[in-house]
């Protein structure tokens, strides 16, 4: 299937792409997570806690516009054609 996940803010600028489309047997937004990981070394541990079992941090992962900590998480089930945006928590002042 191919999906497609957007990055924004030092997500962005640290991979040097606004968005990676790809075709994935990723079944979950974890396993895609881990993927992109792999793909962009320079977000490790950033998207993905170090258990896996849950989004780093205050990452914000929509799928549909829809915040995956209000869906299934990590176990969010993937679809054909799915948009990912990955949002990093900014702090302003």
């Amino acid at each position: 299937m191919e999906v497609e996940c957007r990055l924004f803010g030092p997500f962005r600028e640290d991979a040097g792409v606004e968005a990676v489309v790809r075709e994935t047997d990723a079944a979950t937004v974890g396993d895609l997570l881990r993927e992109v990981e792999r793909s962009y070394p320079e977000l490790g541990g950033r998207l993905v806690d170090e258990s896996g079992e849950t989004i780093a941090g205050s990452t914000v992962v929509t799928k549909a516009k829809k915040d995956v900590r209000h869906l299934d998480g990590v176990d969010t089930a993937l679809d054909d054609g799915d948009v990912i945006r990955l949002v990093p928590s900014v702090y302003g002042g």
